[in-house]
């Protein structure tokens, strides 16, 4: 009988995914290698399209509390299941719902981390759950740029934004974005994969000392 989860390494962790989950892939990798600088011991972080709970997973090793969000059901299953397996089960709070949605507007973090789908797509091509993970719309910018519209309510003063994407979504226009926000963002980690190149963008307030 043929299984319906595969497994995923990182370092010394190992993550179940099931069938209608995003399967970990060079961006994940090249994310968690930047969280795993980024976050500190007292950090509260937040993981948007957690997917298996990789990213949460990575950064509650070291962080105080980590909150996670997803629209898949299966994610959020997918990531609690992972979150105990790997021990860290106490420090993980998995929510589902649509990027902020599910986040209340008193909560605040030092770190913000979302590994963006954005390879562009039709609306035809968004059908199924693991269709939305990937799928960024026409020019794959769709929840990018509603991202990066809503993550600074939810940024603590001296809170970092770490956000994935690919230069098929036009990276400058990240930058560009970022900084109508009144963010500074630089990139941090990129890797050459086939026809694109997928980065780690760090963006935080341009009053942070």
């Amino acid at each position: 009988m043929k299984s319906s989860k595969k497994q995923v390494f990182y370092d010394d962790l190992v993550f179940q995914v099931f069938e209608k989950v995003y399967e970990p892939a060079e961006d994940s990798f090249l994310a968690a290698d930047s969280l795993t600088q980024v976050v500190k011991e007292a950090d509260t972080v937040l993981d948007i399209g957690t997917g298996c709970g990789i990213l949460a997973i990575i950064a509650a090793r070291k962080a105080q509390k980590v909150i996670a969000t997803d629209i898949n059901p299966h994610a959020v299953k997918c990531a609690k299941l992972n979150a105990e397996n790997n021990h860290v089960y106490s420090k993980i709070e998995v929510r589902q719902g649509d990027l902020f949605q599910p986040i209340q507007k008193t909560e605040k973090f030092n770190v913000i981390v979302f590994n963006a789908p954005y390879l562009p797509a039709s609306q035809r091509e968004e059908k199924t759950w693991i269709d939305l993970a990937w799928a960024g719309g026409p020019n794959g910018r769709r929840l990018i740029d509603q991202f990066i519209v809503e993550a600074p309510h939810c940024l603590k003063r001296n809170g970092k934004i770490l956000l994935a994407q690919s230069s098929l979504a036009d990276i400058d226009e990240t930058l560009r974005k970022f900084q109508e926000a009144n963010l500074e963002a630089k990139l941090i980690a990129e890797k050459k994969v086939a026809f694109e190149t997928i980065v780690v963008i760090q963006a935080r307030r341009s009053h942070a000392k």
